[in-house]
């Protein structure tokens, strides 16, 4: 938001202080000041001359020397100029004086053009005539300027005076940062509200009157809402006998200085309004309105409109429209119609000052490709009572502008308003948020400066009543912030926080998640970050069937192409995808790891948010097998807390893993992942010439085993026995059930199971292999006997026998 110093000084009298002290001011009571230009920066010694006589340069065909009247003296000036005439006055830079820039109108140098009396072709020079350009503007800010050549200034100048001072460009113009909240601030009178309050200076808006004849409105137009929710009030005035003519000098420097055009009466009114109250209007050429009657609608799907910048837009059902009785005449708060448009022969203008429905503008804006200033004020929420009194001061400024004839009343379409707002005053509470002991006149003549209005209830206790301009003053706390931004922020002391000291940790997923990239950090794995959006051809490069689960996904709505279309149901393909680029680089031993979740619709369409489930995937190729993925995957679970052994079954029927080294990962009957090594056909498909290992765990369901509870031993007080078992077993006995067994029947007593010998040979018999154990018992309370031990290995081997184990002779 950019405003002007001196347009907030017309509603602030007696505001004095440097460019400076308004900026630290300013942003030290919460109306954060961006940065500020000076418009006279590089502007001095200008006045206002007259030309007296022009004579041609006696050496020079396109150049003229002008004796020119500057007040106290006459000078001569050399000039090209070609619309100068005598009589004309202009602005002059007089010796030693300085310019903003040069008459090219190219970028305004950093310290502007000094000017010094010299000679142009042998006759000398005193000073210089300026265009608009020189004095650091252009005809946009100054329609009235010349296309080419020196400002003229109005007959009735006076000779001598200030000109930088008359073309109103003794000024300064603030850029300030409004936060979202503060819908009054994007405003002047609301910036003039906040500078009054700071400076301790009387506030002081325009004194606005209902103007308009002894007709009714209602005879020339009526209106009709039909969402008001998206259209909470929609106003219209009309005016007649409307003369179009350039607007008064006043309202168009102070459009200019707030960085808009002037263009003419009409249409500068509804821009000046919105600065002003920051409330946008728009004025419509009633004759070209069918039925004389506004409709507020939603478009409809596919429909096209052209606005008036003459682009067609592509609209929607979630667009709202202004419309007439056959057709769309406006985008509702962005921008209005070719069909309506004002011209040069308007007559009668309908005037729309509306709210409506913030999120939806900023979304319909998005849609059709249009953002304006209308739509950038709309889209923050704007106070519907602030509607009622722009468009009386817009029907002010018509009558007081001679711009035409106001018809008297207004359409006003709202549904019930709000009323204002009620918070208790509580200045002990107030204090305590803050750490002061400010008192509570001193808090109440703060609020009174904010326009804040104070009652007395019947109990009497203070109760404040909030503005409606305030929407963002809700509780105890925005209250209190109100107090600490005017009493002072510098004055506020130190403090220590009030309240009980807590241990900051992480939550115990978090925790668990962290223990995972330990681990795999601690076995080599370095951590990567895979995309959550994928392509649908992926489950083909994963050879998964057309019918299987994981190929039901959520597709996004907006996709940045086919590649990033749905969300992945797993989490292999962005890991395979990284150990190719590494494979592709030529790097040696890659070892990856990721956290992510994946996404697993309950049903399709939608009708609820996907079940997102952290996955934990380690991936490498290199040195290493199936069992260097095991055995990280069982440290994983150690330091976890998961103590029991994990069951592994080789029926995991993955069609991305090899079929005969793969598995399923069981914990106490529940299954939480697999592991194994991938298929040389999806190999193929990701370009990886060599073998690759992968390993996925599902962290939601490993979760509720896992346990960070410890309890440490002292070192054994009693000695070990060991056994060796030494086995001929049936090929399809996993070593897995066999140590299953041993622990169940070895009971309280094993300390240790180790296998350290697998054979499988020509000294077995065919279908069996051969597999011995190291079997360590030991007691806590006592020396074993060998009675205790024999009974042990005596239920081992019962349970062996039982599963078709022999022992070897």
């Amino acid at each position: 938001m950019n405003a002007a110093l001196s347009w907030i000084r017309a509603y602030v009298p007696g505001l004095e202080c440097t460019d400076q002290e308004y900026c630290d001011a300013m942003t030290l009571s919460g109306t954060k000041v961006e940065g500020y230009e000076r418009r006279d920066r590089n502007l001095e010694k200008i006045v206002v001359g007259q030309i007296k006589s022009i004579e041609k340069h006696p050496d020079a065909d396109k150049l003229i020397v002008c004796q020119v009247d500057i007040g106290q003296e006459t000078i001569q000036i050399v000039t090209g100029a070609r619309n100068v005439k005598e009589g004309n006055k202009v602005p002059v830079v007089l010796d030693g004086g300085k310019v903003a820039g040069g008459h090219d109108g190219g970028p305004l140098p950093e310290d502007g053009i000094r000017i010094k009396a010299g000679k142009l072709r042998g006759v000398p020079s005193q000073g210089m005539m300026c265009s608009i350009e020189e004095l650091g503007s252009d005809r946009n800010m100054y329609p009235e300027a010349p296309e080419e050549g020196i400002y003229i200034f109005p007959d009735d100048t006076t000779v001598g005076a200030d000109a930088v001072e008359l073309l109103g460009l003794r000024d300064t113009v603030f850029e300030y940062e409004v936060t979202s909240n503060r819908v009054d601030c994007y405003s002047v009178l609301g910036l003039a509200r906040e500078a009054a309050a700071t400076f301790r200076k009387s506030f002081v808006p325009p004194v606005v009157k209902e103007t308009g004849n002894q007709e009714n409105v209602n005879d020339y137009v009526s209106v009709e809402v039909l969402d008001q929710e998206l259209c909470p009030r929609y106003l219209a005035r009309v005016c007649k006998n409307i003369k179009i003519a350039p607007s008064p000098q006043w309202m168009q420097r102070r459009l200019a200085s707030s960085g808009i055009r002037p263009i003419n009466n009409l249409v500068d009114i509804t821009n000046y309004v919105m600065e002003e109250y920051g409330q946008p209007m728009h004025a419509y050429d009633l004759d070209t309105i069918a039925g004389h009657k506004i409709i507020v609608r939603r478009a409809q799907d596919g429909d096209q409109f052209q606005t008036l910048d003459e682009q067609m837009r592509r609209l929607d059902g979630d667009v709202l429209m202004i419309c007439d009785a056959e057709k769309e005449i406006g985008i509702a708060g962005i921008m209005g119609g070719e069909n309506s448009k004002i011209t040069d022969n308007v007559t009668t203008v309908l005037f729309e000052a509306a709210c409506f429905n913030g999120p939806n503008i900023r979304k319909s804006a998005k849609r059709v490709g249009l953002r304006t200033d209308a739509s950038g004020k709309f889209e923050k929420g704007l106070e519907p009572h602030n509607a009622l009194e722009a468009i009386n001061r817009a029907c002010q400024l018509i009558e007081e502008l001679g711009c035409g004839e106001v018809v008297g009343g207004t359409v006003d379409v709202v549904r019930p308003m709000q009323e204002k707002k009620l918070l208790p005053f509580r200045p002990e509470k107030y204090n305590k948020l803050l750490g002061t002991q400010v008192s509570g006149e001193e808090m109440l003549e703060i609020f009174r400066r904010l326009e804040i209005g104070i009652r007395e209830k019947e109990d009497g206790a203070a109760e404040l009543v909030i503005p409606w301009f305030r929407q963002d003053l809700n509780c105890d706390a925005d209250m209190a912030e109100e107090v600490a931004r005017f009493y002072g922020y510098d004055k506020i002391p130190t403090t220590l926080p009030d309240g009980e000291a807590t241990a900051g940790k992480l939550s115990y997923k978090l925790r668990i998640e962290q223990k995972a990239r330990d681990v795999a950090e601690y076995c080599g794995f370095s951590q990567g970050m895979c995309y959550s959006f994928e392509s649908p051809r992926v489950f083909d490069r994963l050879l998964l069937p057309e019918d299987d689960a994981l190929r039901r996904t959520v597709t996004i709505t907006n996709p940045l192409g086919e590649d990033f279309s749905v969300m992945r149901t797993i989490s292999l393909n962005g890991m395979l995808t990284s150990l190719a680029s590494n494979y592709n680089r030529r790097n040696r031993n890659v070892k990856l790891y990721e956290l992510g979740n994946i996404y697993l619709p309950g049903e399709l369409p939608l009708k609820e948010l996907p079940d997102e489930r952290m996955q934990f995937t380690l991936g490498f190729y290199g040195e290493g097998d199936f069992y260097t993925m095991k055995g990280a995957v069982e440290e994983f679970f150690a330091c976890v807390g998961m103590k029991k052994r994990p069951a592994y079954d080789p029926h995991a029927q993955k069609t991305f893993l090899h079929p005969g080294r793969q598995a399923l990962i069981g914990y106490e009957g529940v299954t939480v992942g697999f592991l194994g090594e991938v298929h040389p056909q999806v190999l193929d498909n990701y370009g990886i010439g060599e073998r690759a290992y992968v390993a996925v765990l599902d962290m939601p369901a490993l979760e509720p085993f896992t346990t960070f509870d410890r309890k440490y031993e002292g070192v054994a007080k009693y000695p070990a026995v060991k056994r060796d078992l030494s086995m001929v077993v049936p090929k399809s006995i996993l070593a897995g059930e066999i140590e299953g067994v041993i622990t169940q029947r070895a009971g309280k007593l094993l300390e240790t199971l180790e296998l350290f010998d697998v054979y499988e040979g020509s000294q077995i018999k065919e279908g069996f292999k051969s597999m011995a154990y190291s079997v360590t018992f030991r007691a806590k309370d006592r020396t074993l006997e060998e009675a205790d031990v024999n009974g042990a290995m005596k239920k081992i081997l019962n349970g062996l026998e039982q599963m078709g184990i022999e022992l070897r002779s």
